[in-house]
């Protein structure tokens, strides 16, 4: 499955678009121009699943470096001080890691 069944391939590009510099991505700000925060929390869940690279049920902070790469393959990585700023921003019970429940929290706030 890919991001595209659940969000539009426009509202990605706009998305992407206006964080293609580094130290230039906020979390809140680019699930609203992608139109997740839209979604209902079944398509939030379908979302986490896509960006669960390695299907562990969690994003750890070595997964979200990579997180624009799953919306666009030739986007860059996040800056440590982004991915930090984000796993900050999602990870409510401090364990290093985001689960499907906390990204859901997250983006639908």
């Amino acid at each position: 499955m890919s991001l595209s069944s659940v969000l539009s391939a426009d509202a990605i590009d706009a998305a992407m678009k206006d964080c293609q510099a580094p130290d230039s991505f906020n979390c809140k700000k680019f699930f609203q121009q992608c139109g997740l925060t839209k979604k209902s929390p079944a398509e939030v869940k379908k979302v986490f699943g896509i960006l669960d690279n390695d299907a562990s049920g969690f994003i750890e902070e070595e997964e979200l470096k990579f997180f624009l790469q799953r919306f666009n393959p030739g986007a860059r990585v996040l800056t440590e001080k982004e991915t930090k700023a984000f796993m900050s921003a999602a990870d409510d019970d401090s364990d290093g890691m985001i689960g499907a429940d906390e990204f859901q929290a997250m983006v639908l706030s």
